[in-house]
């Protein structure tokens, strides 16, 4: 049984997620993917961390218990609701160790710096460069980070930072809410990136990669959206049934200017291809929506689809990664992370 398995059986965990006072709370990741995490994170005795999402608080006392009395963590999560709860639910189980605080996680959290370990449960828009400033030598940061310019398509990295320079040691399937400016109460709808969204008559939302050559009023996204949620011409993948890890991955990795995600449905999502005049997408459960059956999206789509059967369905630890400065003048600072073949 490793450290982290130890942790957790000192942790009441449903005491955090379903708290009598509080109430069960939605912001909270899978316990088997929380362990996984913090296992790549190799925490020591001592340590001092800072995560980047409070959530129920269960995250943040497991960490408090892996670097034990002389160790220290530090809390960060936009929702002040979140922040309460957790300081207090830590409190009655007179956990000292750990000090939860409402602010922006993209900023980090100078005062508690240099941490020796950082942990997210969100996901930024990049690998901000606070976290690589307040990070000590030598320190890991495990985080989930986009791979390309639409939600939802993200892995999971264990970054070293040495001399102030961070590098990507492996990555893994995962992903998590996007973070944002302020607390977020529909978890269905992406936090970034949505170029269009319907409430009426049902809730749909699209992204588009090519966001940059649409006009003011959003009508090349508007469009594409109507003629998804209109689909003249529907099928089913002929292929096996569709392994949606290694398939985004792979779309993503494309690096196509029409990649676009959407969801016609609030539990179901689409990857596909779009333009002003075209549009074509394949959802979870393997339907295929196309605006035409000679649609020009749908051929494109047709010969990703290909690509993906004849590179064998790549897994995403599979990937080369590399952090790549960001450079645009409207960009936060930080690193951008790509994966490559």
């Amino acid at each position: 049984m490793n450290a982290v398995a130890l942790a957790a059986e000192s942790v009441p965990e449903r005491h955090y997620t379903h708290h009598e006072g509080r109430g069960p709370t939605p912001h909270r990741s899978n316990p088997a993917v929380i362990h996984r995490e913090l296992t790549t994170l190799d925490i020591r005795p001592g340590h001092k961390v800072a995560e980047y999402g409070t959530g129920s608080g269960f995250s943040g006392a497991l960490l408090a218990e892996l670097v034990g009395r002389a160790g220290s963590v530090t809390s960060l999560d936009i929702d002040a609701f979140l922040v309460r709860w957790a300081n207090l639910i830590h409190h009655e189980r007179g956990v000292h160790n750990v000090r939860c605080h409402t602010a922006d996680g993209t900023g980090g959290f100078a005062k508690g710096a240099p941490y020796d370990r950082m942990v997210a449960w969100c996901t930024p828009p990049l690998l901000p460069k606070a976290w690589v400033d307040q990070i000590a030598g030598g320190g890991l940061i495990v985080a989930p980070l986009p791979i390309a310019t639409v939600p939802n398509m993200t892995v999971v990295a264990k970054i070293r930072v040495n001399d102030g320079e961070p590098g990507v040691e492996a990555v893994f399937t995962g992903g998590y809410i996007e973070a944002t400016a302020s607390p977020k109460g529909d978890l269905d709808l992406p936090g970034r990136w949505v170029d269009w969204e319907n409430r009426a008559p049902a809730p749909s939302w699209i992204s588009i990669a090519w966001r940059g050559d649409d006009d003011p009023l959003h009508t090349g996204a508007r469009t594409a959206l109507g003629r998804l949620l209109n689909a003249a011409h529907t099928e089913r993948y002929d292929g096996p049934e569709v392994d949606w890890p290694s398939w985004r991955t792979f779309a993503a990795v494309l690096g196509d200017h029409r990649l676009t995600m959407a969801g016609l449905r609030p539990d179901l999502w689409s990857i596909g291809h779009t333009t002003a005049t075209t549009a074509a997408v394949i959802q979870q459960d393997g339907t295929i929506l196309a605006d035409r059956p000679d649609s020009p999206s749908l051929a494109v789509l047709h010969g990703w689809l290909k690509q993906w059967e004849e590179a064998e369905r790549p897994a995403p630890e599979t990937y080369n990664a590399a952090l790549m400065r960001a450079g645009g003048d409207e960009e936060p600072e930080g690193w951008h992370l790509r994966l490559s073949r």
